[in-house]
């Protein structure tokens, strides 16, 4: 049964670890994101953005698939079923659709408009029991057409949206969707800072998670973030997984084709980047 993020969150933050967000394409995503945190014991969040919820014929067939795996694969680790950079229609969507937890992403709105929008959704979310990120400072790179430059967020927004009873706060600190440049100034550990000594025990969120080096995951975990979104690294995993498989030759050999074999190398490629990451968090057997 999926279940709100606040718990595992809420934990995590207390635990000093790290909940990896990982976003979901399609079947194969999900199964072998789902299976590798049952194997390691570990809470996890199925991230959708609203590109890819399209791509999957629609929220109510993202929440049908789920719902059906967590139960023929015998699921018992907490699983959340979280709308990632949503728009605040997109999150009215999920609601219906029967996800357990939502991103509202303000972040490109004026402060008071985001603080609205945000206030709006809280309550509809605390009356469903569901879990809700808000965004303050918007997170550099795309991401299915939402543009962030990669600002700093001002710590007293974060403290006016944390304020609101949101679940958990995305708060930009330099970091970006995709890859990361050569030219990349890291992370702002100072802002982070700020932002936990001003919201206190509310779960910080690291979006962008992919080619930050390890040292700096670990800090900002230490300085309060709680959970982290991976999307673009297991999608190179992915790649290249199947790049080699056709490289080698071996979609020519016998039934080699199918798409069940076509696929499996790549999907075993995600279940080891997610493996990587849960370990690198610390989420590994805090189910």
């Amino acid at each position: 049964m999926l279940v709100s993020a606040k718990e595992m969150l809420n934990k995590a933050k207390a635990g000093h670890y790290a909940v990896g967000q990982f976003n979901i394409n399609n079947l194969e995503w999900t199964k072998a994101v789902l299976l590798t945190a049952q194997e390691l014991n570990s809470p996890v969040i199925l991230g959708v953005s609203e590109g890819a919820g399209k791509y999957m014929c629609g929220y109510k067939t993202v929440v049908g698939m789920v719902n059906g795996m967590l139960e023929e694969l015998k699921i018992t680790v907490p699983v959340a079923l979280h709308l990632d950079h949503g728009s605040y229609d997109g999150a009215l969507k999920c609601i219906e659709a029967g996800f357990s937890s939502i991103m509202f992403d303000g972040s490109h709105y004026p402060i008071e408009e985001n603080i609205d929008k945000t206030t709006e959704l809280v309550k509809i979310c605390a009356e469903k029991g569901l879990s809700i990120e808000a965004e303050v400072g918007s997170i550099g790179g795309e991401e299915d057409g939402v543009i962030g430059a990669g600002e700093v967020a001002d710590p007293k927004e974060c403290k006016a949206i944390a304020d609101l009873g949101v679940t958990m706060l995305a708060a930009g600190i330099g970091n970006i969707h995709g890859k990361y440049p050569e030219n990349w100034a890291g992370l702002s550990f100072d802002t982070l800072d700020a932002i936990q000594q001003l919201t206190k025990d509310m779960p910080l969120v690291l979006h962008g998670g992919t080619g930050i080096p390890e040292d700096m995951i670990k800090k900002a975990i230490s300085l309060g973030v709680a959970k982290i979104n991976v999307n673009t690294e297991c999608q190179l995993s992915f790649a290249e997984g199947t790049r080699k498989y056709i490289e080698e030759g071996k979609d020519l050999t016998g039934k080699g084709f199918d798409p069940r074999k076509l696929l499996a190398p790549g999907t075993e490629a995600i279940k080891a980047t997610v493996k990587e990451k849960m370990e690198l968090f610390g989420s590994v057997g805090k189910a």
